[in-house]
């Protein structure tokens, strides 16, 4: 019986952990669409210097305003190809376009994104935004045009 007291006390340990880690590491949905979507080129938001611009704490600033919240939609749903500037850095390279995601999916892979920042209170874009957006046929060009003007308005960190 005594012998059993250790095994049994570990056990317990375990379960005990169990418990208390169950709820971590859960994956949001928007977490999961942008891994094989987005992660591939943008990693785990922080991009690659000089090649993929990072993502992290940069969408909730852009998201502030409505006309942020639209250029982000076209941007996805529209790709982006031109010279742009992020934190500093400047990136030309092309983005494809994620038309084929749904309004959902696309409206959860940025509110991953805009979670991820340290606006307050954090912007959010509804899959409604992204069905206005849709309504409207861009391509990258237009996107980057877009977002030249979107700077002049309200600077793009």
């Amino acid at each position: 019986m005594i012998a059993s007291r250790p095994r049994t006390a570990a056990l317990l340990n375990v379960i005990v952990a169990g418990v208390f880690l169950s709820g971590c590491g859960r994956e949001t949905p928007g977490r999961k669409l942008y891994g094989p979507n987005c992660g591939i080129c943008h990693h785990g938001g922080d991009g690659l210097p000089g090649e993929i611009p990072p993502l992290a704490g940069r969408l909730d600033v852009i998201a502030s305003t409505p006309e942020g919240k639209r250029y982000l939609a076209n941007v996805l749903l529209n790709g982006l190809a031109g010279p742009i500037k992020a934190k500093g850095e400047d990136y030309d390279f092309g983005m494809p376009s994620f038309r084929r995601l749904t309004d959902e999916q696309i409206s959860l892979i940025l509110n991953w994104l805009i979670s991820r920042g340290k606006t307050s209170p954090l912007p959010v874009i509804t899959p409604e935004d992204i069905a206005t957006a849709r309504r409207d046929k861009g391509d990258p060009e237009s996107s980057h045009k877009e977002r030249v003007e979107l700077d002049k308005l309200h600077p793009i960190p």
